[in-house]
């Protein structure tokens, strides 16, 4: 029998699903096997009846929906007209990555894997459904798994078994190889802008209009109302919707990872591909090591394990190698957890913590060792109606302490709060992707929003569209600390509450003795919630933060029907159910 090409496909949001697919990839190459990773929708899927190996990494995103880059795949294998047989060549093996703390855990791993099964594909093992809750987090089954992967491709192709693998230490061909110009004005390969709507392969670069801050200045929270201009965009939006973009990093960030890795900012180079790479599609051909750096190279997350399993392939630092091979070990995963994700631990930090190592990085290699920056996506807090050519966003700044010496901040919110518009004019690529929430198109449908805090964004979006459009049954529960510090928007909401537009319920949990929160206001408004739930089929939305709030917010919607319908708890269980079911209660919480 001859030697399969491994085929690795991975359906990824944050780049979780990516790492894993390519650390397939590294070691099927270790196995001096023929190997290519894509993301699902740059495979020509009808393709797949020819394939004999491949391997789905895919995780789930909201409540059970693929990565956005694997939809186009999702729709095509789930066509009816797909024959039964049509995979009977086809050897498969599915690992999904997930979080059990959503309802809809491993979902799309669960549900391709069964459909992959109906065409005829052979699974070489079960599933593999990886959970971010346990302890040792998504490794914990993926190790295993992977370990049962191989030696089901060794039976079930034994000519691989003949051949020595590399040692874990040897390190890999790069992916992609640096061409450094000696000219330094060559000139850079224009990306023109196209007419066409704005994507995340073409975002269109927006005016920054204002960026002031919203809560108190003597609140320990920053949040800040952020206003772009989108004309000439082809941007188009509807409540609900969220913007997409990518942040940078600081600007010490990148001084610092340039002295440590000897480069200069101002060099200018050209990237090549190995076999079945492409090089990535958002670096201009040529590119400066400042912009590289800056928009591309994700030097401030919390690298993953992948990384350490790199860097210890370069380091001939005896101490250094042994640290670094412990924490890509299995059994090194705890003291690695320890290391890094408990103290949030930056990329940058740990090169700085192996500076024999980092002194041995080859630029060639820094694409492989480094994910790309992933776009960030905010709800979108304005209505074209209210504000034409416009689009404001609601951003809480992220700030926090560990055992670190140096404060942890969020790369995205941290890059815009530093954006001023009154220093000169500032343009971020933005593009617009539809959101999970929406909104009745029937005038006399009312809407019943529960959005503490940033939660209220999407809400203003929306509640400005409804009267715009003369919807004025707008029902608003809005909670915050403090009434005179964080109550975001509050004259707006007052004159929208004198037009007759909108009915709001707040809750200050810091104001008094006892803390009160939008759940509590939920309750105390039992009969009227009956009435537009019951009576006028209200649709009912919670967006915020996924910690306590929306469990609280469904419990305390769960009594209401007990209390004002009289059905037991088990009905009033079912009819959430059946809420959710047809699209009547809607959530969008983030963690």
């Amino acid at each position: 029998m001859s030697k399969p090409t491994l085929l690795v496909l991975f359906g990824s949001q944050t780049g979780t699903a990516q790492d894993t697919a390519q650390r397939i990839g590294r070691q099927a190459q270790r196995r001096k096997m023929k190997v290519q990773v894509l993301p699902l929708d740059d495979y020509n899927v009808a393709n797949l009846i020819s394939e004999s190996l491949v391997a789905f990494v895919c995780s789930t995103t909201g409540q059970g929906d693929p990565p956005d880059n694997m939809k186009k795949f999702w729709r095509f294998v789930f066509r009816k007209s797909l024959p039964a047989g049509s995979l009977s060549r086809l050897d498969c093996a599915v690992l999904g990555l997930g979080d059990s703390s959503y309802p809809k855990f491993n979902f799309v791993a669960k549900k391709l894997h069964k459909r992959l099964l109906q065409l005829g594909a052979s699974a070489l093992l079960p599933a593999g459904l990886a959970d971010d809750q346990h302890d040792l987090g998504s490794d914990a089954v993926i190790d295993p798994w992977l370990g049962s992967f191989w030696e089901k491709v060794f039976a079930v192709y034994p000519s691989l078994s003949d051949v020595t693998p590399l040692r874990e230490d040897e390190p890999l061909p790069p992916s992609y190889t640096f061409h450094f110009l000696d000219d330094v004005n060559e000139k850079t390969e224009d990306r023109l802008q196209s007419p066409d709507v704005p994507s995340q392969s073409r975002p269109f670069p927006c005016r920054l209009v204002s960026n002031r801050r919203v809560t108190d200045e003597s609140h320990f929270q920053e949040v800040r109302l952020i206003e772009f201009d989108i004309t000439g965009s082809n941007i188009e939006f509807t409540a609900g919707d969220v913007v997409m973009m990518h942040p940078h990093n600081s600007p010490e960030d990148v001084e610092l990872f340039c002295q440590m890795l000897r480069l200069n900012p101002e060099d200018r180079f050209t990237v090549r591909a190995a076999d079945n790479t492409a090089v990535p599609a958002r670096l201009p051909q040529p590119c400066s090591v400042r912009h590289l750096v800056e928009t591309y190279l994700d030097i401030a997350a919390v690298p993953r394990r992948s990384f350490f399993e790199l860097l210890s392939t370069f380091s001939t630092n005896e101490l250094e190698q042994e640290k670094l091979q412990e924490f890509s070990s299995a059994a090194g995963q705890d003291d690695l957890h320890g290391y890094c994700n408990r103290p949030r631990r930056t990329a940058l930090e740990v090169l700085s913590d192996f500076p024999h190592t980092t002194a041995e990085l080859k630029t060639d290699y820094l694409l492989d060792l480094f994910p790309e920056i992933q776009p960030r996506s905010f709800s979108i807090a304005s209505s074209l109606q209210a504000h034409p050519n416009r689009l404001q966003i609601l951003v809480a700044v992220v700030r926090y302490k560990t055992k670190m010496h140096k404060p942890r901040t969020g790369l995205c919110s941290t890059w815009l709060a530093s954006l001023d518009p009154e220093q000169g004019e500032i343009f971020v690529p933005l593009w617009v992707k539809k959101g999970t929430l929406k909104f009745p198109k029937d005038a006399d449908t009312p809407v019943i929003m529960v959005g503490p805090g940033t939660g209220v964004a999407p809400f203003r979006s929306a509640v400005q569209e409804r009267s715009a459009e003369g919807k004025h049954g707008n029902v608003l529960f809005f909670g915050c600390r403090s009434e005179s510090q964080d109550f975001y928007f509050r004259s707006e909401w007052e004159e929208m509450t004198k037009a007759g537009h909108l009915t709001l319920f707040t809750a200050f949990s810091r104001d008094q003795e006892e803390k009160v929160y939008v759940q509590h206001r939920v309750r105390g408004n039992a009969q009227l919630l009956w009435n537009l739930i019951a009576n006028q089929n209200a649709c009912f939305y919670i967006a915020g933060n996924a910690k306590q709030m929306p469990n609280s917010v469904c419990d305390a919607l769960k009594e209401v029907f007990q209390q004002e319908g009289g059905v037991s708890s088990e009905d009033a269980e079912r009819m959430l159910e059946v809420m959710e079911r047809t699209g009547q209660f809607q959530s969008e919480t983030w963690s």
